[in-house]
């Protein structure tokens, strides 16, 4: 007896239906964030790069006793810093990462670098006099980059709170390269506590809130008069002549024209220019 085939159950799938108004929720809720791939500017930070080698190059030469070398690629490394902002202002390649990468580029270059450039050359017989004048004059370059980040935006462009570092690092360089072509008229005792007076003056006067003249208000591609293309020239031409002489002079010049300035203008009883301006009562944050 045949027994009765039984027909195999069917099951009608059913959608499922959102609740009003949690479709769009939930399409929110599971969106994937569009990736966007984040880069650096690489034209200012390749000088940037080039500054911080030239700033290595003279530490290493120093350890090696070569200080005309390593004074000559310190102020390689100033034409370089100087050169890295005014290409990013102009290609308009500015960067928080930049602006970072520039400071700690300077402290290598111009906090360290001359510190030990001069610690090796004529400090180093002075025994703890010597290195503690090694370390005020780094110690100086870090507190200097330091601040200047901190005042971005409320000191007059015009000038600089204290002598800036690549300006500090050149008066060393320059003393340096001075003494070691045999242009400095000054007995072999009496030399390493000349440097020592140099390297904490520059040290001191970084920190200081002398104003010095910054140049940021020249612009490069407006026009000048013509006597200043002939001054151009003829500072070229004296460069050229005698170059430690001539870089020393200019930099022992500027090193004490922030005082100079500073003393005229409380004679007249004007302010400070370099000091920063004042926070409004509602900012009550401390800039690290």
């Amino acid at each position: 007896m045949k027994m009765p085939m039984k027909m195999p159950m069917r099951f009608r799938r059913r959608k499922l239906r959102p609740l009003a108004g949690a479709g769009s929720a939930l399409a929110e809720d599971f969106k994937v964030p569009p990736r966007h791939r984040r880069g650096i500017y690489l034209l200012p930070n390749l000088f940037t790069t080039a500054a911080l080698f030239a700033g290595f190059f003279a530490t290493v030469q120093a350890m090696n006793q070569n200080f005309e070398t390593a004074a000559v690629a310190i102020f390689a490394a100033m034409v370089l810093d100087g050169m890295d902002g005014r290409v990013a202002r102009l290609t308009h390649t500015q960067s928080a990462f930049g602006a970072h990468y520039d400071s700690l580029s300077d402290m290598a270059s111009f906090g360290v670098a001359p510190a030990i450039v001069m610690y090796e050359w004529a400090l180093r017989g002075l025994g703890r006099w010597g290195w503690a004048a090694a370390f005020v004059y780094c110690a100086g370059a870090a507190l200097r980059l330091a601040r200047f980040n901190a005042n971005i935006g409320t000191v007059d462009r015009r000038f600089f709170q204290g002598l800036p570092s690549p300006a500090a690092a050149a008066l060393l360089a320059g003393f340096v390269w001075l003494a070691v072509d045999n242009h400095l008229k000054i007995q072999d005792a009496w030399l390493p506590w000349v440097a020592f007076a140099v390297t904490v003056y520059a040290g001191l006067t970084m920190v200081s809130s002398a104003p010095f003249y910054s140049g940021k208000n020249f612009h490069v591609g407006v026009s000048v008069p013509f006597w200043v293309m002939v001054a151009v020239m003829m500072v070229i031409v004296f460069v050229s002549l005698d170059s430690p002489k001539v870089l020393f002079g200019l930099f022992c010049c500027y090193a004490v024209s922030g005082y100079v300035y500073w003393a005229w203008r409380r004679w007249r009883g004007q302010p400070n220019p370099a000091r920063p301006a004042p926070r409004g009562p509602t900012d009550t944050t401390s800039p690290q």
